[in-house]
């Protein structure tokens, strides 16, 4: 009874819980801060060769509508107004398919649909049979090398809502090695935001920040790749030192009883590996489909609507492969039932998405233009570097930013918003605008890797079949430790004058 009774004591509260504890406390914010909007402008900056434009905020043109700011929101709204009960379905409905919610929301079943084909093949549980037979005594390697090349594909390309589908691989073989669900999420999303929050090229990140802050495009390189290694190094040292301990005793694990899912298709089990030709090609196709995806990133700027319907066509040609080879006994209906089992897996995660936006709605949304609490939320923030150090100043724009990012979660979004207050303010008080971009991009990306607002954590967690709340109690202590490392290269930057 009283072991009942502790664990009760300690349970974390659902993901959904505690969205709708921030909805309501959101609501109350619309009755005590008054809404406010700005005018906007048209900025073009180049980025590479290609000469882009953004509508960006006028940090001086920041008025207060008093009557939108009262009388709050209310309980309900009918005609798809913006109350309290509404803000899951206006939550879901909102943005469009090149963004949060509707376009995450697509993109996540898809994915997770995509996926379902393939894990009908059994092509991904024979491989990691076969990863596992061939690297008795090296499994340790595994670590390092998927963390690195995570973190690179983050810096590079600004890679985040695609390790979902390298989640939903990566997974089921680090639980199969001996360690837990954690660890994957470790190598593949926590990897890519470390890269993203510390890169020196990304092109939806920090190229776009420098561009509305009127700083030369991709300038700062050499001191954002040193940022980057060491960021990489202590994330892959953690996760490694976490790792080994989970696997000397796997009933440490947080993740142990949610583990069980994958856990069951290899233990008591005699590894007999049955790798075919089909399993080959099906692996094959996943692994040509994500140099596609890469290429598109690269030279075509893909985004959600694109890499979307790439992984779907990469799923339906595994599926083709497994009903050609008669893979687990596929046939073509099974191609639709994978799909649709896949999906279904992620719908839980694609339900956080239009939630967690349902907290911007009620906050008035994220258009500067258009009066809200969050707007004047911003303004307000931004006020508080007047008169101070410039190490002061800095250290409190990164803590801005996290803050932020819990509300506007994404990187390009956040960066049009943010960005033309903080570059005046930072001339302001005397710091480089260069600094000002330094404090976006680490306060974007790292606090990425906790909140629950963030579609790629969620939908990552999903397929990882790990709940948020055991989540943050992993999470908390390294959010902590590249938090301070953070502070840390915001005062280098500061010392060295970075410009």
């Amino acid at each position: 009874m009283e072991e009942n009774t502790k664990k009760k004591g300690i349970e974390m509260p659902h993901t959904y819980v505690i969205i709708f504890f921030v909805v309501l406390f959101a609501a109350l914010l619309t009755y005590l801060v008054p809404a406010g909007s700005f005018e906007t402008e048209e900025i073009t900056y180049t980025s590479g060769e290609v000469e882009e434009t953004r509508t960006v905020l006028i940090p001086e043109s920041f008025t207060i509508d008093e009557e939108v700011g009262t009388p709050g929101t209310s309980l309900f709204e009918p005609g798809g107004g913006i109350g309290i009960l509404n803000y899951v379905f206006e939550g879901l409905v909102s943005g469009s398919k090149w963004g949060s919610a509707v376009g995450v929301v697509a993109f996540i079943l898809i994915i997770g649909g995509a996926f379902g084909i393939i894990m009908r093949t059994r092509a991904i549980e024979e491989g990691i049979l076969s990863v596992i037979d061939h690297t008795k005594g090296k499994e340790a390697l595994i670590i390092p090398v998927m963390f690195f090349m995570f973190s690179l594909g983050g810096a590079v390309f600004g890679m985040g809502e695609e390790a979902i589908a390298f989640a939903m691989i990566l997974v089921p073989l680090v639980v199969a090695l001996g360690y837990n669900a954690i660890v994957g999420v470790m190598i593949t999303y926590v990897a890519t935001q470390i890269g993203f929050a510390t890169s020196w090229m990304n092109p939806f990140g920090v190229a776009i920040a420098q561009g509305v802050a009127d700083v030369p495009v991709l300038s700062g390189a050499p001191f954002r790749i040193v940022m980057w290694l060491v960021f990489t190094a202590v994330g892959t040292l953690y996760t490694w030192k976490y790792a080994n301990k989970i696997r000397k005793d796997p009933s440490r694990s947080l993740s142990y009883q949610s583990d069980e899912y994958f856990r069951k298709e290899y233990e008591k089990k005699d590894i007999k590996v049955n790798f075919t030709k089909g399993h080959a090609l099906v692996i094959l196709t996943v692994v040509a489909g994500v140099a596609w995806i890469i290429w598109g990133v690269v030279q075509h700027a893909y985004y959600i609507p694109e890499i979307a319907s790439q992984f779907f066509t990469i799923g339906l040609v595994a599926g083709i492969i497994g009903v050609i080879f008669k893979l687990n006994n596929m046939r073509v209906n099974d191609i639709a039932e994978g799909f649709a089992q896949g999906a279904k897996d992620l719908v839980p995660a694609a339900l956080v998405v239009g939630m967690a936006k349902g907290i911007v709605i009620i906050l008035g949304g994220d258009d500067p233009a258009t009066a809200s609490v969050l707007n004047t939320v911003l303004y307000s923030a931004g006020q508080l570097f007047n008169d101070m150090p410039e190490v002061i100043s800095a250290s409190l724009m990164l803590v801005f930013q996290s803050v932020f990012n819990f509300f506007v979660v994404s990187g390009s979004g956040q960066a049009a918003l943010t960005m033309p207050l903080m570059a005046p303010l930072a001339d302001m008080s005397g710091v480089e605008r260069q600094i000002a971009v330094l404090a976006y991009q680490l306060g974007d990306g790292l606090t990425n890797i906790i909140v629950p607002t963030s579609a790629a954590l969620m939908g990552t967690l999903g397929a990882a079949r790990i709940d948020w709340g055991i989540w943050f109690k992993f999470i908390i202590k390294f959010q902590l430790l590249i938090f301070a490392l953070a502070i840390t290269f915001m005062v280098i930057a500061v010392l060295i004058n970075l410009h």
